[in-house]
């Protein structure tokens, strides 16, 4: 899917932004919430705060916000971030993305191979399979459609980028913030 949302920011200025693909993006929440979009890296230490504010909104806000995750893993700098989406896209195979996605924040500092692999069988995936899924080319690609997506929306530059109601949102990532401009 490369159609690109697009949409006038107050200033006039246009920001582009790949739509959901409810089969392929990992989305959670209402459809009827205020969405975020997160581009983000697990090994990014800024991800990961925003990890925990996006956290606090979802409990505080219910059925009023829709989450959807989307991998830009940074490689020059963090050399755990690819082989850490490829794990959670490889849980994803067997249901259990957003539990690797909360193991790989929470165990941010613990990404190398044998980690992953633990985090696999604390989570009763089959390993193997799991192991065979984060080096296949399917996996992979599926993080470099987010990875592309990001690139093409000419706003994710790093991580973690946030989109709130399609548009880009450059200001702070603190509760107080995102609440703030989920209201506008």
């Amino acid at each position: 899917m490369n159609q690109v949302a697009s949409r006038t920011q107050g200033d006039g200025t246009e920001i582009t932004m790949q739509p959901l693909d409810d089969a392929l993006d990992h989305v959670r929440g209402s459809s009827a919430g205020r969405l975020i979009v997160e581009y983000g890296d697990y090994e990014c230490p800024y991800s990961r705060r925003a990890f925990r504010e996006i956290e606090r909104l979802e409990r505080r806000l219910g059925d009023g916000l829709r989450f959807a995750f989307r991998h830009f893993p940074l490689t020059e700098i963090h050399p755990h971030a690819l082989a850490a989406s490829a794990a959670a896209e490889a849980a994803a195979l067997q249901g259990r993305f957003w539990d690797m996605h909360e193991l790989l924040f929470h165990h941010q500092n613990a990404l190398a191979d044998h980690d992953l692999r633990r985090y696999a069988a604390e989570l009763e995936l089959g390993v193997g399979v799991f192991d065979g899924d984060r080096a296949s080319a399917r996996v992979l690609e599926r993080v470099d459609r987010d990875v592309q997506s990001g690139i093409a929306s000419g706003e994710v530059r790093g991580t973690p980028t946030l989109f709130i109601v399609g548009v880009v949102h450059r200001g702070s990532y603190d509760t107080a913030a995102l609440l703030e401009a989920l209201a506008r």
